[in-house]
C-alpha cells in the first residue's frame, strides 16, 4: 500500500471484459485509464463506443458520446457506488483505511505479485458485488475482478504505463 501511495500519475490502457449469464460470449470494452493522486480518475472507453467516467473527489461524470448524454453524480447519494468507487480508488492511493472502512481485506502474494481482496461490508453493496479482485506487482495494478452477486463479472486487464 506504500508504494502505490508514492504513485503520483498514471496512465495506461485497459480491455475489460464482461461476462454475462445471459450472453455466451463476453462483452468486451478497451480505452485508458489516467490517475492522478489523491483522488482523480479517468476512464476513456474507445469501443465499442466512445464513453468516459471521470471520477474528481466525490462526484462522478458519466459522459456518452453516442448518445450525446451527460450525468453528474454525488457519490455520497449513491452508497453502494460510492463503496465500488472507493474499491478502486482506495487501492490506488494506497489507502487502507478507507479501504477497511467499506471491505474485508486480505492481501496474499509479496512484493513482486500480490492479490488484494475486498469483500463487502455493506448490506446494500453486498447485494450487487461479492467480491473484488485487484493484482498487481510492486506499484502498479495489472488487473481488477469484479465478481456480482447474480453470477456475472468482469475482468480488466490494464497494460503499458498503468501503474
Amino acid at each position: 500500500m506504500q508504494g502505490l501511495a508514492e504513485v503520483k500519475t498514471a496512465k495506461g490502457k485497459f480491455i475489460e471484459r464482461k461476462y454475462l449469464a445471459i450472453l455466451t460470449e463476453p462483452l468486451q470494452f478497451s480505452g485508458t485509464l489516467v490517475y492522478t493522486a489523491p483522488g482523480h480518475l479517468e476512464k476513456y472507453t474507445v469501443s465499442p463506443k466512445p464513453e468516459s467516467l471521470v471520477l474528481d473527489q466525490d462526484k462522478v461524470t458519466i459522459e456518452s458520446k453516442a448518445t450525446n448524454q451527460r450525468r453528474v453524480l454525488a457519490l455520497q447519494e449513491y452508497p453502494p457506488m460510492w463503496a465500488f468507487v472507493e474499491s478502486f480508488r482506495s487501492t490506488l492511493a494506497g489507502d487502507l483505511a478507507t479501504l477497511k472502512r467499506f471491505y474485508r481485506v486480505r492481501l496474499e502474494g509479496n512484493e513482486t505479485q500480490w492479490q488484494l481482496e475486498l469483500k463487502p461490508t455493506e448490506p446494500n453493496m453486498q447485494a450487487i458485488v461479492t467480491e473484488i479482485r485487484i493484482g498487481g506487482s510492486r506499484n502498479r495494478i495489472s488487473s481488477i475482478e469484479v465478481t456480482e452477486s447474480q453470477g456475472n463479472r468482469s475482468v480488466m486487464t490494464i497494460t503499458g504505463d498503468v501503474q
